[in-house]
């Protein structure tokens, strides 16, 4: 009778911490899984800003170096139209 019961309560106390155990478990793991999943979208985020950062120096050493030729390319042509200028007087 009476000691059955408190041996069922007790098996069914044993059994209800059991699956809150398990439970428990089972969100740790999924809430670990996430946290990962997190984690490599930050870094892939922080590795693609960075090579956008690398790229973007490179585009501006890039117009650095083009507007250098281009003022080269001005210098001569001034140059040119000056010889020019003198050909014509001759």
């Amino acid at each position: 009778g009476w000691a059955g019961r408190v041996k069922m309560a007790a098996g069914g106390a044993a059994d209800a911490q059991a699956r809150f155990g398990h439970s428990v478990k089972g969100l740790l793991t999924e809430k670990v899984t996430s946290c990962g999943t997190d984690v490599i979208a930050l870094t892939k985020q922080v590795l693609k800003g960075s090579r956008s950062a690398e790229l973007l120096g490179q585009a501006a050493r890039n117009m650095v170096m083009q507007e250098d030729a281009i003022l080269h390319s001005e210098d001569s042509l001034r140059k040119m139209a000056i010889i020019t200028t003198h050909l014509q007087y001759q």
